[in-house]
């Protein structure tokens, strides 16, 4: 019935001047996979939302990598559209990220999604280049990590002409390592969304609003989109641009790094109370309407749900989502061996509820969007 109901709306949608619409990525030179990705995205977000988890191929509360498996597919029968992923550490030189799960493996599961007509999302924790060199720093709570704001000066300190400059494009040259490996069987490079410095309107990590001044934050946004398109040659990424909570379009745009390396505008908003619908119908409002204006691809990027409501998923978020052209949603991870899960059970990674959002015509899981075959494949 699901998919009955879809196909009638993309059928209606088709005859829709602005549906099938020539967007292009900020990168002229993106390859051709990643510019059928980008236009299949900005088409289907206006067809439903597709559903992504954050480490949802790597582990689960109760399980450690086993090939295939999926706490949203366990759940569903299906694998969530958006597989999200996390490269913290990968800046050290090390063999596993922050939350311990190896980058082959990483490698290994963004290859397999791909190959199923899955979308991938990667973000990046970097540590704080400035702390890190501190040995006195280490002994903090958060010294050295993504959420050391002990100083104002990590950004600056890594920009050209910064005393950590060289140290960073150490960082970014591992980073470019990284992406370039990212190749399906026939040795073409695997198109994905890149959400770096993400959250930026709040202030827990070194890229944070009060932390550095909006111009170095987008000093910074530029000069990695250049080292990494225009002087490693790697043109199979999408890049997002990212803040947490807001309510105005001003507070989101602040240090916005412009249109020309930014392909999508997303946020990350979880629930704290009461207030949350509202909030984030407001913040949807005027982030989609911005996006579409420029002809960028939007996203809830993060979310999550109140701890202690069974029925969030379709009372709470779906109402709210189903409003706005957006192209994903994604939770975050179910942390290995935590005693808090998304269904408050280790046991079942879900609450009853999601499958009342799974079920409903406006969301997208992996099935649903094999159909569109988002990279144009043969």
């Amino acid at each position: 019935m699901k998919s009955f109901i879809s196909l009638i709306f993309l059928t209606l949608l088709a005859a829709c001047p602005a549906y099938g619409k020539k967007v292009s990525p900020a990168d002229k030179k993106a390859t051709k996979e990643t510019v059928n990705l980008f236009r299949s995205l900005y088409n289907l977000q206006n067809k439903g939302i597709m559903y992504g988890h954050q480490d949802d191929l790597m582990y689960g509360s109760t399980w450690w990598y086993v090939k295939d498996r999926s706490d949203t597919k366990d759940f569903t029968g299906d694998y969530p559209a958006v597989a999200g992923f996390e490269l913290g550490h990968l800046e050290l030189g090390n063999e596993r990220s922050l939350d311990s799960v190896s980058f082959v493996q990483i490698v290994d599961q963004i290859k397999a999604h791909y190959k199923r007509g899955g979308v991938i999302t990667i973000s990046w924790h970097a540590n704080n280049p400035l702390t890190l060199q501190d040995p006195a720093s280490v002994s903090r709570r958060q010294g050295g990590t993504a959420w050391d704001v002990s100083s104002k000066e990590v950004v600056a300190s890594i920009l050209p002409g910064g005393k950590n400059h060289e140290m960073f494009n150490g960082w970014l040259e591992r980073l470019a390592t990284f992406f370039i490996g990212l190749k399906d069987d026939d040795g073409t490079p695997i198109p994905f969304i890149f959400r770096p410095y993400h959250e930026h309107s709040g202030s827990f990590f070194w890229w944070g609003t009060d932390i550095c001044t909006d111009k170095e934050y987008s000093d910074l946004w530029r000069y990695t989109v250049n080292f990494l398109r225009d002087k490693k040659n790697i043109h199979n990424i999408l890049y997002a641009y990212n803040t947490d909570r807001i309510t105005t379009l001003e507070q989101y745009m602040r240090g916005y790094p412009g249109d020309d390396v930014i392909d999508m505008l997303s946020l990350d908003m979880y629930d704290r109370g009461e207030k949350f619908g509202g909030e984030l119908d407001n913040a949807l409002n005027f982030v989609t309407k911005t996006a579409i204006g420029k002809n960028k691809l939007t996203a809830l990027s993060e979310t999550g749900g109140r701890r202690g409501m069974s029925d969030w998923w379709s009372t709470v978020l779906l109402p709210v989502v189903s409003k706005y052209p957006i192209g994903y949603v994604l939770t975050w991870r179910h942390a290995y061996r935590s005693r808090f899960t998304m269904g408050g059970n280790p046991n079942q990674p879900f609450p009853d509820d999601f499958m009342n959002f799974h079920k409903s015509p406006r969301t997208l899981f992996l099935k649903e969007i094999q159909e569109e075959n988002l990279y144009r494949r043969k």
